[in-house]
Protein backbone atom coordinates (compact mmCIF):
# COMPACT_ATOMS: atom_id res chain seq x y z
CA UNK A 1 0.00 0.00 0.00
CA UNK A 2 1.77 3.12 -1.17
CA UNK A 3 1.55 6.37 1.20
CA UNK A 4 -0.82 7.86 -1.19
CA UNK A 5 -3.41 4.89 -0.24
CA UNK A 6 -2.82 5.19 3.24
CA UNK A 7 -3.78 9.07 2.73
CA UNK A 8 -7.09 8.25 1.30
CA UNK A 9 -7.57 5.70 4.10
CA UNK A 10 -6.68 8.49 6.70
CA UNK A 11 -9.15 10.58 4.41
CA UNK A 12 -11.89 8.08 4.70
CA UNK A 13 -11.71 7.91 8.51
CA UNK A 14 -12.14 11.79 8.75
CA UNK A 15 -14.84 11.89 6.72
CA UNK A 16 -16.64 9.06 9.07
CA UNK A 17 -15.64 11.22 11.73
CA UNK A 18 -17.22 14.34 10.18
CA UNK A 19 -20.79 12.16 9.70
CA UNK A 20 -20.53 11.07 13.59
CA UNK A 21 -20.26 14.89 14.43
CA UNK A 22 -23.36 15.66 12.38
CA UNK A 23 -25.11 12.55 14.02
CA UNK A 24 -23.85 13.99 17.44
CA UNK A 25 -25.06 17.50 17.03
CA UNK A 26 -28.25 16.55 15.87
CA UNK A 27 -28.68 14.33 18.80
CA UNK A 28 -27.41 16.59 21.01
CA UNK A 29 -30.30 18.56 20.22
CA UNK A 30 -32.98 16.18 20.34
CA UNK A 31 -31.51 15.40 23.91
CA UNK A 32 -31.21 18.83 25.10
CA UNK A 33 -35.07 19.29 24.25
CA UNK A 34 -35.74 16.38 26.75
CA UNK A 35 -33.68 17.76 29.40
CA UNK A 36 -30.73 16.21 28.68
CA UNK A 37 -27.47 16.70 31.09
CA UNK A 38 -23.94 17.06 29.99
CA UNK A 39 -21.37 15.44 32.15
CA UNK A 40 -17.91 15.55 32.21
CA UNK A 41 -17.82 18.64 29.55
CA UNK A 42 -13.88 20.05 30.75
CA UNK A 43 -12.40 16.64 28.84
CA UNK A 44 -13.85 16.90 26.04
CA UNK A 45 -11.95 19.11 24.01
CA UNK A 46 -8.93 16.49 24.97
CA UNK A 47 -10.70 13.81 23.15
CA UNK A 48 -11.46 15.96 20.62
CA UNK A 49 -7.39 17.06 19.80
CA UNK A 50 -6.28 13.19 20.61
CA UNK A 51 -8.42 11.75 18.10
CA UNK A 52 -7.54 14.55 15.27
CA UNK A 53 -3.39 13.99 16.92
CA UNK A 54 -4.05 9.98 15.40
CA UNK A 55 -5.37 11.02 11.81
CA UNK A 56 -2.81 13.57 11.62
CA UNK A 57 0.30 12.11 13.33
CA UNK A 58 -0.21 8.77 11.36
CA UNK A 59 -0.12 10.64 7.75
CA UNK A 60 2.94 13.10 9.24
CA UNK A 61 5.13 9.78 10.31
CA UNK A 62 3.92 8.04 7.29
CA UNK A 63 5.18 10.47 5.16
CA UNK A 64 7.92 12.51 7.09
CA UNK A 65 9.50 8.78 8.76
CA UNK A 66 9.31 7.37 5.55
CA UNK A 67 7.36 4.22 7.19
CA UNK A 68 6.87 1.17 5.29
CA UNK A 69 4.05 -0.73 3.97
CA UNK A 70 4.87 -4.00 5.85
CA UNK A 71 2.41 -6.58 4.30
CA UNK A 72 2.05 -9.40 6.92
CA UNK A 73 1.28 -6.60 9.80
CA UNK A 74 -0.72 -3.75 7.60
CA UNK A 75 -3.03 -6.16 6.10
CA UNK A 76 -4.35 -7.94 9.80
CA UNK A 77 -4.14 -4.00 11.15
CA UNK A 78 -6.40 -2.75 8.60
CA UNK A 79 -9.36 -5.50 8.95
CA UNK A 80 -8.77 -4.48 12.53
CA UNK A 81 -9.85 -1.26 12.08
CA UNK A 82 -12.24 -1.75 9.74
CA UNK A 83 -14.13 -4.34 12.60
CA UNK A 84 -13.40 -1.62 15.15
CA UNK A 85 -15.59 1.15 12.60
CA UNK A 86 -18.10 -1.26 12.64
CA UNK A 87 -18.38 -2.34 16.22
CA UNK A 88 -18.59 2.16 16.32
CA UNK A 89 -21.48 2.05 14.25
CA UNK A 90 -23.39 -1.28 15.93
CA UNK A 91 -22.70 1.05 19.04
CA UNK A 92 -24.18 4.09 17.03
CA UNK A 93 -27.16 2.32 16.06
CA UNK A 94 -27.59 0.79 19.05
CA UNK A 95 -28.29 3.42 21.17
CA UNK A 96 -30.12 5.52 17.94
CA UNK A 97 -30.62 8.69 19.33
CA UNK A 98 -29.33 8.42 22.51
CA UNK A 99 -25.32 8.24 20.92
CA UNK A 100 -23.20 11.38 21.19
CA UNK A 101 -20.08 11.93 21.61
CA UNK A 102 -20.30 13.60 24.80
CA UNK A 103 -21.87 12.47 27.82
CA UNK A 104 -25.38 13.31 27.92
CA UNK A 105 -27.93 12.06 30.35
CA UNK A 106 -31.88 12.44 29.11
CA UNK A 107 -33.84 11.95 31.94
CA UNK A 108 -35.98 9.01 32.61
CA UNK A 109 -34.39 6.88 29.98
CA UNK A 110 -33.36 4.09 30.96
CA UNK A 111 -30.10 2.02 30.25
CA UNK A 112 -29.75 0.61 26.78
CA UNK A 113 -29.08 -2.81 27.59
CA UNK A 114 -29.00 -4.17 23.89
CA UNK A 115 -26.57 -4.83 20.97
CA UNK A 116 -22.84 -4.72 22.09
CA UNK A 117 -24.34 -3.17 25.70
CA UNK A 118 -25.27 -6.37 26.47
CA UNK A 119 -21.73 -8.01 25.97
CA UNK A 120 -19.93 -4.98 27.67
CA UNK A 121 -19.76 -1.51 29.46
CA UNK A 122 -17.99 0.14 27.13
CA UNK A 123 -17.95 -1.09 23.55
CA UNK A 124 -17.60 2.62 21.74
CA UNK A 125 -14.30 3.02 23.80
CA UNK A 126 -13.29 -0.57 22.75
CA UNK A 127 -13.26 0.08 19.13
CA UNK A 128 -11.35 3.60 20.26
CA UNK A 129 -8.38 1.67 21.80
CA UNK A 130 -8.52 -0.85 18.47
CA UNK A 131 -8.58 2.10 16.02
CA UNK A 132 -6.00 3.96 17.83
CA UNK A 133 -3.24 1.18 18.06
CA UNK A 134 -4.39 -0.40 14.42
CA UNK A 135 -4.94 2.52 11.69
CA UNK A 136 -1.50 3.84 12.43
CA UNK A 137 -0.36 0.61 12.13
CA UNK A 138 -1.52 -0.16 8.84
CA UNK A 139 1.85 1.52 7.66
CA UNK A 140 4.03 1.13 10.93
CA UNK A 141 3.45 4.37 11.83
CA UNK A 142 4.34 2.83 15.27
CA UNK A 143 5.22 6.35 17.27
CA UNK A 144 1.63 7.25 16.24
CA UNK A 145 0.10 4.19 17.91
CA UNK A 146 1.79 4.12 21.10
CA UNK A 147 1.67 8.13 21.69
CA UNK A 148 -2.01 8.13 20.95
CA UNK A 149 -2.72 5.21 23.22
CA UNK A 150 -0.84 6.29 25.90
CA UNK A 151 -2.78 9.80 25.59
CA UNK A 152 -6.00 8.32 24.94
CA UNK A 153 -6.23 5.80 27.84
CA UNK A 154 -5.31 8.49 30.51
CA UNK A 155 -8.20 10.71 28.64
CA UNK A 156 -10.58 7.42 28.80
CA UNK A 157 -9.92 6.96 32.47
CA UNK A 158 -11.61 10.07 32.80
CA UNK A 159 -14.04 9.55 30.82
CA UNK A 160 -15.68 6.11 31.91
CA UNK A 161 -15.47 7.77 35.11
CA UNK A 162 -17.71 10.47 34.29
CA UNK A 163 -19.75 7.74 31.90
CA UNK A 164 -19.88 5.85 34.89
CA UNK A 165 -20.93 8.20 37.81
CA UNK A 166 -23.65 9.95 34.82
CA UNK A 167 -25.27 6.67 34.03
CA UNK A 168 -25.98 5.68 37.84
CA UNK A 169 -28.39 8.47 37.78
CA UNK A 170 -30.37 6.72 34.72
CA UNK A 171 -32.99 4.47 35.84
CA UNK A 172 -32.54 0.75 35.39
CA UNK A 173 -34.86 -1.38 32.41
Amino acid sequence: MPPTWFTLLIGLVALERAAELVVAKRNLAWARRRGGVEHGRGHYAGIVAVQAGLLGGALLEVWLLGRPFVPALGWPMLAVAVLAQGLRWWCITTLGRRWNTRVVIVPGLPLVDRGPYRLMPHPNYAAVVAEGIALPLVHTAWLTATLFTVVNLALLRTRVRVENTALRTAPRA
